[in-house]
């Protein structure tokens, strides 16, 4: 939700004060998706393990069980790979809403003829490329 997140765009006019601007764009969804696939996996993990320790029994008399288990598996298999695509592009959505390029251009106070600016930082996104290759 990069629209909710404000950011100063300095007045270089009679020293007024510095106008806010806000980031576009809204690639929650993914993120949301990403993580709440893996909230439901978790959960799954943990039933099954609860059925293979302490149900043994049910689990190897019944045929259905192992077959139902593998589908299931399957299933949150393909998803977690189809949330890991989403979430990829979600977040090169995002380091190119936020890339100091686009946001000086987003600034009216940088178009003047003779005016020169610079990102003071670049965005660091280490931890959220890390996500994305688990």
């Amino acid at each position: 939700r990069l629209y909710q997140i404000p950011f100063g765009m300095p007045n270089c006019e009679d020293e007024a004060e510095a106008r806010t601007l806000y980031l576009i764009g809204d690639f929650s969804a993914p993120a949301e998706f990403f993580v709440t696939l893996g909230v439901f996996s978790f959960l799954y993990s943990m039933a099954a393990l609860v059925l293979y320790l302490r149900f043994h029994s049910l689990y190897t008399e019944n045929t259905k069980l192992p077959f139902t288990d593998f589908c299931v598996t399957v299933c949150f298999a393909f998803f977690w790979l189809v949330a890991a695509a989403a979430w990829g592009k979600g977040l090169s959505d995002v380091k190119a809403a936020t890339r100091p390029s686009t946001l000086i251009s987003a600034m009216g106070v940088c178009q003047g003829d003779g005016v020169v600016c610079s990102a003071g930082t670049t965005p660091a996104f280490g931890l959220a490329n890390i996500s994305v290759v688990r």
